[in-house]
């Protein structure tokens, strides 16, 4: 049935999330408060397999859209146990009569390869579990973050990682790792780990605005990745296949892909272009939670979340304790954020919103960064309407000078300008005709990404430039082919020319101030480079015919 407006779709909207995650404005039953549970949870950091029958609002919710019993029958496939993997018995869902589970959305589970290759074997059975039976939740997953779960995590830590409030390399660490991994086991296991104040440092934004990015210990970021790593086998089974951000296998290249097809076929004729204001500081950790629950009721794996999320700040000399939002920066708060937005808009728009348009509409989110694509005008301003009070509802803000409407139809014939442009992932995209005379959509770096970039160049060049000439020369071709690899897609090259160009000028601007003595005039700076030169410009991602 059509629906007549912006109300229709909020007032609907609203009735579905009851439905989904639950109440969760004002919800504190069981709510993770300051790094403890509420209530009384068994541990869960050894395999359980005595039965547990569990009932609530979720299991109701299958049953009433699905037709399943949750009785502990068959899983799906036959008989199926759970003891390898250290789950409860008597919780089930079947699949449908009437077709798959409302739970299940196709083309949102992890890469078969990342699955297989990169996971242990206990990982790998709660992956295939989730993918099996999508409305099942999982009572014990603590125990899989055990010693070789810790090492791992280490293991993919960086070299130079930044250190926490102790001062603590990885390096560091590493000595003794055997023992020190054991320790952290041993106090995960017994709930003596608290997580250490996080060390708040500002990096720079356009427009001398500045973000500020919370800095975890070595140990920390230990238990945080192997959190994370638990967490992520369950929900890439249940993410959506709009949602590109932080998730093995995809990228924003991606995203700009699947953009450029659904332009080319026509069907997004206008974009929505929305951008979140401060979305991880405003995310709201009870509903958060809440959301959690629905797939993960391991009150030890919550407690650790929870200790994650209720975490002093050390901003200098001043420490405060934030009760909202999560760490930008923390290795767990992608995830998270991709559960939050997860419920709170890539599910609202796919089971609430399309169904009720005229029209084709589209959806690319990466991370808390994403456009709305559509066929009709009249279902873009519905939308655009309800939008900002659906935002509203879980704590989050539209920007209301970069949240904006506009048109995107591709132009006819050969004649003419095309429409407006916007962006996105830290390109401008636009329609441009090809040699041929045919139209095709353009990506080129965005005018405030290309400045920063030589910007960071230009800081660079002066703070080393008494260096030796071969380092400056090292770093500056990293930080260009760094600039390619992202930047590098078709019908840029105009923007990567610019950034050489531009290198290549301050370089010289700087080192002539090396001395007062010696003048490198422009001459000799030529002769340098033919010694010493910089990268070419290079497409390296293709987009178009892909």
């Amino acid at each position: 049935m059509a629906i007549s407006g912006a109300e229709s779709i909020s007032s609907d909207e609203g009735r579905s999330a009851d439905r989904a995650i639950g109440r969760v404005i004002g919800a504190t039953d069981g709510v993770v408060n300051r790094g403890t549970l509420e209530e009384d949870v068994p541990g869960t950091w050894e395999a359980l397999t005595a039965p547990r029958v569990v009932g609530g609002w979720w299991e109701v919710a299958v049953r009433g859209a699905t037709g399943a019993a949750t009785d502990g029958g068959e899983g799906v496939g036959g008989p199926q146990t759970s003891d390898e993997v250290g789950e409860r018995n008597g919780i089930r869902t079947r699949r449908s009569k009437g077709g798959p589970c409302w739970c299940e959305l196709p083309g949102g589970t992890m890469p078969d390869a990342w699955t297989s290759e990169n996971m242990s074997p206990g990982l790998r059975k709660v992956a295939d579990r989730a993918r099996r039976e999508p409305g099942r939740k999982f009572h014990s997953l603590a125990h899989l973050i055990d010693v070789p779960g810790l090492e791992r995590a280490y293991r993919r830590l960086r070299k130079d990682a930044a250190v926490g409030v102790d001062g603590l390399t990885k390096e560091a660490y590493g000595q003794d790792l055997r023992q020190r991994l054991q320790d952290l086991h041993r106090r995960l296991k017994s709930r003596r780990w608290r997580h250490q104040p996080i060390r708040r440092v500002p990096i720079p934004k356009e427009q001398g605005k500045t973000r500020p990015i919370g800095i975890s210990t070595i140990e920390d970021k230990i238990v945080q990745d192997a959190v994370r790593e638990v967490l992520e086998t369950v929900y890439e089974q249940e993410f959506l296949a709009c949602s590109y951000g932080f998730r093995p296998g995809r990228s924003a290249h991606d995203a700009l892909r699947a953009l450029n097809r659904v332009a080319y076929r026509g069907e997004v004729n206008w974009i929505l272009e929305a951008d979140l204001v401060s979305f991880f500081d405003s995310l709201g950790r009870t509903q958060l939670l809440e959301m959690l629950r629905t797939r993960v009721a391991d009150g030890s794996l919550l407690r650790l979340v929870g200790k994650c999320l209720h975490v002093g700040v050390l901003d200098g000399e001043e420490y405060s304790e934030p009760d909202q939002g999560t760490t930008q920066g923390s290795v767990v708060s992608p995830l998270l954020g991709n559960v939050y937005l997860h419920y709170v808009l890539d599910l609202w728009f796919e089971r609430e919103v399309k169904p009720r348009l005229r029209g084709k509409a589209v959806l690319l989110r990466y991370a808390d960064d994403f456009v709305i694509g559509f066929e009709r005008k009249d279902d873009a301003e519905r939308v655009m309407a309800v939008l900002p009070k659906r935002m509203g509802r879980y704590g989050l803000t539209l920007h209301a000078d970069k949240t904006r409407l506009l048109p995107f139809r591709r132009p006819m014939g050969t004649a003419g300008r095309g429409p407006a442009t916007f962006d996105f992932l830290g390109f401008t995209l636009y329609w441009r005709r090809t040699r041929s005379g045919r139209w095709q959509m353009w990506c080129k770096t965005r005018r405030a990404r290309l400045r920063r970039a030589i910007q960071s160049v230009a800081e660079y060049c002066r703070r080393h430039r008494h260096d030796p000439v071969k380092e400056q020369h090292a770093v500056l071709t990293r930080r260009l082919r760094g600039h390619f690899n992202y930047f590098g897609v078709n019908g840029n090259m105009r923007s990567l020319k610019n950034l050489v160009c531009a290198t290549a000028r301050i370089w010289h601007k700087w080192l002539r101030r090396r001395s007062q003595k010696t003048r490198l005039t422009w001459e000799r700076h030529t002769l340098l480079l033919q010694r010493l030169p910089l990268p070419e410009p290079r497409i390296t991602v293709q987009l178009w015919g892909t």
